[in-house]
């Protein structure tokens, strides 16, 4: 299931759907790290969500090792986070497995807005990785509640990780249908 989410995530990283074709968006060479200079904190940050999004998609786990502390580092440089960038941290550090800290930033997303199913989801899943099931339950339970009303919020993020978005619902269902 985590595959699948970062699967699903990389396909909705950018505002607007998935990344442009390859002709389109210039590419760094393989262990190259992008052009960040440029950037505000938080596209830099974004773009190295996105390379190590890409590089686990792609299977090149030495790239994303490469990119992931460069990808953690940004997000905390570019403090404070809206609720999408604190959901990128949680997916990074979960990714790396910094379980306790991914769980914090989903809970930070949770204090901020108790509804938001990113944070939601994020909080169940590293809960799940650290073996507290009955934490994910409560956040799951949550999820179920609300689903149906709070998918319709018209939020950017929600937008940005659609796929993610659809698919939360079955995993609440599934989670709580095992315990």
């Amino acid at each position: 299931m985590f595959v699948a989410i970062f699967m699903i995530g990389l396909q909705m990283v950018s505002p607007g759907g998935p990344p442009a074709p390859a002709a389109t968006v210039p590419q760094a060479a393989a262990g190259t790290p992008p052009d960040i200079s440029n950037m505000t904190p938080i596209e830099a940050a974004d773009r190295l969500f996105t390379r190590v999004m890409q590089s686990i998609s792609a299977g090149d786990s030495a790239v994303a090792q490469q990119f992931m502390p460069m990808a953690i580092a940004a997000y905390q440089r570019a403090r404070p986070l809206n609720l999408d960038g604190l959901f990128h941290l949680s997916m990074l550090n979960r990714t790396a497995m910094n379980l306790e800290a991914a769980l914090d930033q989903a809970l930070e997303i949770i204090e901020q807005d108790p509804n938001h199913l990113l944070g939601l989801a994020a909080a169940a899943e590293a809960a799940i990785e650290l073996g507290e099931d009955d934490e994910a339950e409560i956040h799951y339970r949550r999820i179920a509640e609300i689903y149906d009303e709070e998918v319709e919020r018209p939020l950017e993020e929600y937008d940005a990780h659609r796929a993610i978005v659809v698919a939360l619902k079955q995993d609440a269902e599934r989670f709580l249908a095992g315990r």
